[in-house]
């Protein structure tokens, strides 16, 4: 590969993504950074230069454009998995405001939303069905892309891909979205970046453009807050600046929690005020809002601006003869705009306010934005919990009198507006009682890409460059019995990248060839309880106020030596080595003891971390007594199918542990973990059978909440085509039950292989044949109908044909009664259990269902009134709640038939299942502390 020829910067952003460069010359201290001005279309067939490449993108209906229309100057080449007929940048945006449901948006904020997968084809997310998905990362991976794709064709001998090219992340970024950010940028062709936070780009450009005259600047700003609100996110870091023997030295000390607060937040609150004119207060279809905002961002850029107009005026143009009545206008005047950004998102709060923490944030296009949209609070808070390292960059003591930022560096477009500049400059003034110094920011929109560059330079030695290393602690979770337990440091916060931390005081036993997990916690405190300063190998307890769940690093240690006897395992002594990477993620080894050239490195697995949230396990001192009892009783010898024992088990298990459905996680999947290993002799006998089924599907319901579930998925799917060995009523009804309480755990294909195999027993022309209608009883019928509406990766489609054909026999047999209008509940539910939200039956269609559900008597069977609250439970997410008349009617009903009051609140309000209520919608119990519930 060719040597690189220029350093590249390149800002991807929720809004805009912005690209900076500068040639690699002997003297690359005075190299001239400039932007590079991207080529994308403006119309059909109009391509022009500019330096913002706006992150949309719009997806054309086959008949709406030409290939005439998207001609861009070089042969576009999609990346995989993408679709045709897209559209990127300027132009993409304008579509937006004008054609609902086709545009994709905030694709970055998409990267770090935890409760959907990232890699499904979800965007855009309030489109119609016959508009072609991708995912976030697709999305994200196409505006890099373009960039490389627009670069090589103006660089044909210095492509993009051979440059030395870094990326920027919002600094609150975990891993997780760090981690899909390089996968973005490997699918976009760019194997070799490194990412930075975007506060310290914002400071490396503020440095860059002060270089002569930064030392003096900085000697009376000991500590320099630089706050970064963007489209999507709100993003705060602390940068202390030292001088040592006339020398400055710049550390970045503090990095802000994710806080999913930005522009996006304000375009969506002036469409609601835009939406409250046009509507008389009826609410826009999702679709429809989506248009209205791509308007009032327009509205407010203009609105906040230095020359702002009094108002401007807003234009819905209808997409049918009846929406709005046709084309409307309304006006956005100049004062409530701003009284809407500075009161509602920068009000002056003192010190001492921090964020309300409802637990039901706002949702709106399925992203959880904050609850609290009060950015001066989200500060406080920011400031409360870093007093440690900002009294020590100010050299005041502690407890005193708060240690508030001396420098303010702005950036977003927000601070465009000089009111709302003006606004947190007096805030920070008002907590600390003195005035602050404003650092200059010329161009807001370009800093963190021009910032990028200069940080390469700094790589090169040709500019200063900022410590502060790792900008979180990372911790390994050692769980006890009774309580949260305790937590290891495996990498302090400030850790410099590539420096390599062995924790040589603790070492592992491992079994090679089997999965194994190491939980992870992380924490961007300074200190943790009694002011212990976090350091490398400190134990200290785990409180959840100041560590959050990662998601855990697992791998299967593969053996090295010679085979060895069935029945013996190879155990190796390990110790961990951690690295924050060049790149900027973490890297986890196990390492031989004996000999460290032997290394295994540490997988992150990014599914399924809706799951497990670190609750404390209470394990058995009897568990081991269990575990044996049942490898001997489907062990190798056959005597054991005579015994007594097998048909005691599930009461002899009992007695030990307590009663079952106390179990908790660590237990449950300890005794599936015995029942595996005996799963070739589960049919020996019927006893055997039967409890194996039932003890071993309850041990492993849902299917997931541990990392190595997905391991342990895969040895039982390879169960399914070998069937059950007693086939009566029973073992079937068994057999179903088990697959049911470990769906969550199969992937959409396993899942599909399972409908296709109960589905000529589902449907209705089986109950109208006598001989078929026998075969699906014998079949276990009522399993299959729970089996069925279970399966939530299941295609929309496939959901919405089940939910009618339950739908038609409940209303028309009274057998399975029950079975059937709890599985519409469940197939129709407007928040699944487990699934992705993407694959939730329309609105639209629930609501053509409700009419006969209401004609229904409730009181006489509960079971219709518990599937209408699941139809329609209260999301905030408009593209997926019922219509507020349709709600009003339920409610309604709900109260007459009088049913528990948390099932009226779970219509009412965004609320949580509590424990009953999981319980009935899963339609078993939940190991404790497991939660399905992803929001």
């Amino acid at each position: 590969m060719a040597s690189p020829r220029f350093l590249v910067g390149i800002d991807l952003g929720t809004t805009n993504t912005v690209v900076a460069y500068c040639e690699i010359t002997d003297n690359l201290e005075q190299s001239n950074v400039s932007l590079f001005d991207i080529d994308q279309l403006i119309g059909p067939g109009e391509v022009v230069r500019r330096p913002l490449l706006p992150s949309f993108r719009y997806h054309a209906a086959q008949e709406q454009v030409s290939p005439s229309d998207l001609m861009l100057p070089w042969q576009s080449e999609p990346v995989s998995g993408d679709i045709a007929n897209v559209i990127i940048g300027e132009w993409a945006r304008e579509l937006g405001a004008k054609v609902e449901g086709r545009q994709v948006s905030s694709a970055k904020s998409w990267l770090s939303h935890q409760a959907v997968d990232r890699n499904s084809d979800i965007l855009p997310w309030a489109a119609a069905n016959d508009v072609a998905k991708v995912s976030p990362v697709i999305a994200s991976a196409s505006y890099l892309n373009h960039i490389r794709q627009a670069w090589n064709h103006r660089h044909p001998s210095n492509k993009l891909e051979d440059q030395d090219v870094v990326v920027t992340v919002p600094a609150s970024f975990d891993e997780t979205a760090r981690k899909l950010t390089l996968e973005a940028a490997s699918l976009a062709g760019l194997n070799k970046i490194v990412l930075l936070e975007e506060p310290q780009a914002v400071f490396y450009d503020w440095y860059a453009r002060h270089q002569q005259t930064a030392a003096d600047k900085l000697k009376s700003l000991p500590l320099i807050l630089v706050c970064d609100v963007g489209g999507g996110t709100t993003d705060l870091s602390l940068i202390a600046a030292k001088h040592e023997q006339d020398k400055l030295t710049l550390n970045r000390i503090g990095v802000g929690e994710h806080l999913m607060l930005g522009g996006d937040n304000l375009d969506l609150a002036l469409a609601h005020l835009a939406e409250s004119r046009f509507n008389q207060n009826k609410k826009l279809s999702a679709a429809s809002l989506t248009k209205l905002i791509q308007q009032t961002r327009q509205a407010k850029e203009a609105l906040l601006s230095l020359d702002a107009p009094e108002d401007v005026k807003i234009t819905m143009l209808g997409s049918g003869s009846k929406l709005l009545g046709g084309t409307k206008s309304i006006s956005l005047n100049k004062q409530e705009v701003h009284q809407i950004a500075l009161d509602g998102f920068f009000p002056l709060s003192d010190f001492a306010d921090t964020p309300n923490k409802r637990r039901s944030a706002m949702v709106e296009f399925g992203l959880p934005y904050v609850a609290d949209p009060a950015v001066s609070k989200h500060l406080a808070e920011f400031l409360h919990q870093h007093q440690h390292v900002s009294c020590a960059a100010l050299e005041q003591q502690e407890n005193t009198e708060p240690a508030i930022p001396v420098g303010l560096l702005l950036n977003g477009g927000v601070f465009n507006s000089n009111l709302i500049t003006k606004r947190i400059t007096d805030l920070l003034e008002y907590w600390r009682g003195s005035p602050i110094t404003l650092l200059d920011n010329p161009h807001p929109d370009c800093s963190v890409a021009l910032g990028a560059v200069a940080y390469s330079k700094a790589r090169r030695g040709a500019q200063l460059k900022i410590g502060g290393g790792a900008a979180r602690s990372y911790f390994l979770h050692l769980q006890e019995k009774n309580n949260m337990g305790k937590a290891l440091c495996l990498l302090a916060k400030g850790t410099d990248e590539g420096q390599e931390i062995r924790l040589s005081g603790r070492r592992f036993t491992l079994t090679l060839g089997e999965p194994v997990r190491f939980n992870l916690l992380t924490s961007t405190h300074d200190t943790l309880t009694h002011s212990t300063a976090i350091q490398n190998g400190i134990m200290v307890d785990v409180d959840p106020d100041i560590f959050s769940p990662l998601p855990p690093y697992i791998s299967t240690l593969e053996g090295q030596g010679a085979e060895l006897q069935a029945n013996q395992k190879e155990r190796v002594e390990v110790q961990l080595a951690c690295q924050l990477t060049e790149v900027g993620t973490l890297k986890i080894e196990c390492v031989n003891v004996e000999d460290e050239n032997k290394r295994w490195q540490l997988e992150f697995e990014v599914r399924n971390q809706h799951s497990d949230d670190a609750k404390p396990e209470k394990c058995s001192s009897r568990l081991a007594e269990c575990k044996d009892l049942i490898t001997r009783l489907y062990s190798g010898n056959k005597k054991s199918a005579e015994s007594k024992e097998i048909k005691t088990l599930a009461k002899d298990l009992e007695k030990k542990l307590g009663k079952r459905d106390d179990w908790d996680f660590s237990t449950l999947r300890q005794l599936f973990d015995a029942f595996a290993q005996g799963r070739k002799r589960r049919r020996r006998s019927e006893a055997h059978e039967k409890n194996w089924l039932r003890l071993a599907g309850f041990s492993l319901r849902p299917g997931f909440g541990d990392a190595t579930d997905a391991w342990r998925l895969e040895q039982v799917w390879g169960l399914y085509p070998q069937g059950i060995q007693f086939k009566n009523h029973q073992g079937w009804t068994d057999w179903w039950v088990f697959w049911r309480r470990i769906a969550g755990g199969l992937n959409q294909e396993q899942q599909e292989t399972l409908l296709a195999d109960i589905a000529k027993y589902l449907h209705p022309g089986a109950m109208k044949n006598p001989q078929s209608a026998k075969a699906a009883h014998d079949m276990g019928y009522e399993s299959m109908v729970r089996l069925a509406a279970s399966l939530e990766h299941l295609d929309v489609e496939d959901k919405v044909l089940l939910s009618s054909w339950f739908l038609n026999k409940a209303l028309h047999f009274n057998q399975f009664e029950q079975a059937h209008w709890w599985a519409l509940g469940r197939l129709a539910a407007r928040t699944p259990l487990y699934g992705s939200q993407h694959n939730v039956i329309p609105r639209e269609q629930a609501e053509q269902w409700l009419p006969k559900l209401l004609d229904q008597n409730w009181q006489k069977e509960p079971m219709i009134a518990f599937a209408a609250v699941m139809m329609c439970r209260k999301t905030g997410d408009r593209l997926f709640d019922i219509a507020d008349d349709f709600r009003q009617q339920v409610l309604a009903k709900l109260k007459q038939s009088k049913v528990p009051d948390a099932w009226v609140e779970l219509v009412a309000e965004v609320k949580a299942l509590s424990h009953t209520e999981s319980k009935r919608a899963f339609g078993d119990t939940l190991p404790a502390g497991l939660s399905l519930v992803t929001r």
